[in-house]
């Protein structure tokens, strides 16, 4: 549990330093490959290993960044200076400052009777919370790109894994199921957020292999999580007691992400894809990823436009099964 506390702590601050590069407003190219998803995890492996520290939720950028060349280091000494970035730095690390108490409380918990264990954890939650509301405010977000938009959802959903944590540690199975179902249902929708906020093509070639991994990664451990924690409660007290004083004694999953090596297969699908597509499918392929639900209005249009036009092998069996680009690219294609 504590690991796992510790994994969040560092994703966290990564995903927070990244904002200094992004900035404000549309993100400038030469900063897209230095916020790519290949550079986090690079990034998340120096804050591991200790070879950059964590301040205020910020890293030494130019430090971490030295090799990247001097229009790199040009652009974060102007981020640095804009007053609107600033702005966002201020409250970002009030939010940083707010988690990093909310784990020393969790930390101290799990060492203390279950009656202390408990107002700490509670503490913690409310610390959590006042961070989760930093991350999450509607007029920062409404500043930032669709790049800038990703990053503090991920920060936020960190909080979100963070403060699920908490009740499985007073094992509270029902509480830790309903946070798990609500934050997949946040994800989903953060993600049809910040793609509609996506104005570029160069937007798009950074974010697809990352909410591509979400979609196919974090979301799927976040479900394994949570059937988990369901098959828990269906369990007898006799059972539970049992569980709790075996080896199987349940543990939170992390979110994959954070994987410790550098390759991201993402990318080489995405480089396949990219020439068989254009923008707005492409676009359209990030929330068909993220919401089975858009996912179904687009096959329910496909089939439509498909048997009213003599397209009669497009029926609805047929649909269902093919990929998302195939859909977006269909979906565009009936609509001239």
């Amino acid at each position: 549990m504590s690991d796992g506390i510790t994994a969040i702590q560092h994703n966290l601050g990564v995903l927070q330093a990244t904002t200094a590069l992004i900035g404000v407003g549309t993100i400038a190219n030469v900063a897209i490959s230095a916020a790519s998803l290949h550079q986090i995890l690079k990034l998340r492996e120096d804050v591991r290993q200790m070879r950059v520290e964590i301040r205020d939720g910020f890293i030494d950028l130019k430090k971490a960044l030295k090799d990247q060349g001097a229009e790199i280091l040009n652009h974060i000494d102007e981020v640095a200076a804009d007053i609107k970035f600033e702005q966002h730095r201020v409250v970002l690390i009030h939010a940083y400052s707010q988690f990093l108490a909310a784990t020393k409380l969790i930390q101290q918990s799990l060492l203390t009777d279950p009656h202390i264990r408990d107002q700490g954890l509670a503490s913690a939650r409310h610390l959590l919370s006042v961070a989760l509301a930093d991350y999450r405010n509607n007029q920062l977000l409404s500043e930032t790109s669709a790049l800038g938009k990703l990053r503090r959802m991920e920060c936020a959903w960190a909080i979100e894994q963070t403060i699920i944590m908490t009740y499985q540690i007073q094992k509270q199975s029902g509480a830790v199921t309903q946070g798990l179902k609500s934050l997949q249902v946040s994800i989903r929708q953060d993600i049809v957020d910040v793609s509609n906020a996506v104005q570029s093509q160069e937007e798009i070639d950074l974010l697809y292999p990352e909410i591509s991994r979400i979609c196919t990664q974090d979301l799927v451990v976040l479900s394994s999580w949570q059937e988990q924690s369901e098959w828990i409660q269906s369990l007898p007290a006799s059972d539970l007691k049992l569980l709790e004083s075996s080896e199987l004694s349940p543990v939170p999953q992390e979110m994959t992400s954070a994987l410790s090596n550098f390759e991201v297969p993402e990318q080489k699908i995405y480089d396949e894809l990219k020439p068989k597509s254009h923008f707005e499918s492409l676009r359209d392929q990030l929330k068909l990823m993220a919401s089975p639900d858009l996912r179904s209005k687009y096959e329910y249009e496909v089939v439509e436009k498909a048997q009213a036009s003599g397209h009669k092998a497009l029926k609805a069996d047929v649909v269902k099964q093919s990929s998302d680009m195939a859909i977006a690219n269909l979906y565009y294609y009936f609509q001239f």
